[in-house]
């Protein structure tokens, strides 16, 4: 099922146990070097070179930049490209969550997925690579009996490893369901709405 838009994820019936969400929860309203504490705890965990997949997130006051020159300022001078890409996202998540949510809405990121997949060892090749393809796929079809099936169909607007991504947050939506997760950091942060600041593996 696909939906237009995050509100409509929140407000379907009957609603969704858990729901994991690969993109920043909880944001700084001060720039800091490195990010939020779990942000840097996540690069740590996986470290060189899978620790540049995750990215700091942004600054709550740069969702409402019109540019990317702005969003850079307002950012405390830093911004990638590719963070900028995923700013729309970051302010829908961002303006419909609240901390009442985070009973049952969890920030994941698939390579910390990965990582809890591969037994807390960081994967050795980049997802974009077909040494990463079949490593990832590898490893969820050995931990998530039929779920190579679905990497054979084709999913309008999705790349594989899209996919791929998709199915490793899946394992941690069912972990988050087991009660059987762990937090990263194991004591986080909360931010100045009251949300909650970790990544949940």
């Amino acid at each position: 099922m696909l939906f237009e838009s995050f509100v409509e994820i929140l407000d379907y019936r009957p609603a969704y146990e858990v729901l994991a969400v690969a993109c920043n929860i909880g944001l700084y309203d001060e720039p800091a070097a490195g990010g939020r504490a779990c942000d840097r705890e996540a690069r740590r965990l996986l470290g060189w070179p899978r620790r540049g997949a995750v990215f700091s997130a942004p600054v709550r006051a740069a969702l409402e930049a019109a540019t990317y020159e702005d969003a850079v300022q307002r950012n405390g001078g830093t911004m990638s490209p590719p963070q900028w890409a995923l700013l729309p996202r970051i302010a829908e998540v961002d303006a419909a969550i609240a901390p009442y949510w985070q009973r049952t809405v969890f920030e994941v990121h698939p390579e910390l997925s990965f990582y809890q997949l591969n037994e807390d060892s960081p994967l050795h090749h980049g997802k974009h690579t077909h040494r990463g393809v079949n490593e990832r796929r590898s490893l969820l079809e050995r931990r998530i009996p039929g779920i190579g099936a679905t990497f054979d169909r084709r999913v309008k607007g999705a790349r594989l490893h899209h996919q791929l991504d998709a199915a490793a947050c899946l394992w941690t939506a069912r972990r988050i369901a087991g009660r059987a997760v762990n937090r990263v950091p194991e004591d986080p942060e909360w931010d100045d709405l009251g949300l909650r600041m970790e990544i949940v593996r």
